[in-house]
């Protein structure tokens, strides 16, 4: 990964994505060109301690890197997967992770020894994609990655929606098949138990056979070629994902949605079919641009170093 520059102000910040199962960290320099990258896996594997500790140990080693530089970072943007409340600073909740009430901004400030501002992985890419990504030009909008699920991020003005409770946006938890497949959140039949990757190849492979596709992009490809098993999965997702996008298009009225995540990378496969039967579920409502997303893998990283330039901001009273 080789992301690209933010708004510079003279300062250097660090940009963490805490996802699943990586944890990246991009060194922004004062010209907001990034300085370094670095990959190191969450080692979730190991509980809910050895997430926290991958994490400190990135923050250390990049701030080690721009110390080398003679350029210390002054600010540190933390964005992480999960249900965070940003205005405590506090990691509430993880499946992935197996943690709850995690003070993650106080711990980074501690280790790092600098202000650290913390936000949620998906709400951040919706801010990269809204400063400089596809969501430019919209004061409404939704960025939607599909990944190992489906997350939303609602933004308005330039700023995600996090709601009363900083759980604004769970779209991938909307029960579409009541009675249907148990989530990882508790209930049944939600939106990520039908579309994602892992969903996708679970499916076909239940149909085809346990010896199928490595991944849901292959069975992505069978799709497109025709095979019938793929077809059926691929068009289920579709399906499902327009059935979730319509309730959200009436609730918040967007100009466009942003499609992101590595299913979005299936091209005209989702993007044709999806314009269509979100449409056809549309009556009185206008119907949004569906648009890919612009900074691919990029968003949580640059997401993360916007916050710590925000931050930054707000400290010498400049406009973000």
């Amino acid at each position: 990964m080789t992301p690209r520059t933010i708004p510079a102000d003279g300062g250097v910040v660090l940009g963490v994505d805490l996802g699943g199962t990586v944890v990246k960290a991009a060194l922004f320099g004062p010209d907001g060109t990034a300085l370094t990258v670095t990959h190191r896996p969450t080692g979730a594997r190991r509980g809910p301690e050895a997430v926290v500790e991958s994490l400190l140990d990135v923050v250390a080693e990049s701030q080690t890197a721009a110390a080398a530089r003679g350029t210390p970072v002054r600010a540190v943007g933390v964005a992480s997967c999960g249900i965070v409340d940003e205005r405590a600073g506090v990691a509430v909740f993880s499946a992935a992770f197996g943690w709850r009430d995690v003070p993650l901004r106080r711990l980074v400030a501690e280790r790092a020894g600098v202000p650290v501002a913390l936000g949620h992985d998906v709400r951040a890419g919706g801010i990269a994609e809204a400063r400089l990504g596809a969501g430019r030009g919209h004061e409404v909008f939704l960025f939607v990655p599909i990944g190992t699920g489906v997350g939303a991020a609602v933004m308005i003005g330039g700023r995600p929606f996090g709601g009363a409770h900083w759980q604004a946006g769970e779209l991938g938890h909307l029960v579409v098949r009541p009675g249907g497949e148990p989530c990882g959140c508790g209930q049944r039949g939600c939106v990520s138990t039908i579309v994602g990757g892992p969903p996708v190849l679970r499916h076909y492979r239940e149909l085809a056979g346990a010896d199928g596709p490595a991944d849901a992009a292959a069975v992505a490809a069978l799709a497109r070629q025709g095979d019938p098993d793929a077809v059926r999965v691929w068009s289920e997702a579709v399906e499902v994902l327009a059935e979730s996008l319509a309730v959200a298009v009436t609730l918040f009225d967007p100009s466009a949605i942003v499609l992101g995540g590595g299913l979005a990378g299936a091209g005209g496969l989702l993007f044709d079919p999806l314009r269509e039967r979100l449409a056809s579920r549309l009556a009185f409502q206008v119907v949004p641009e569906i648009r890919p997303a612009e900074l691919a893998y990029e968003a949580g990283c640059l997401g993360a170093g916007l916050l710590a330039r925000d931050l930054l901001n707000a400290a010498a009273g400049r406009e973000e």
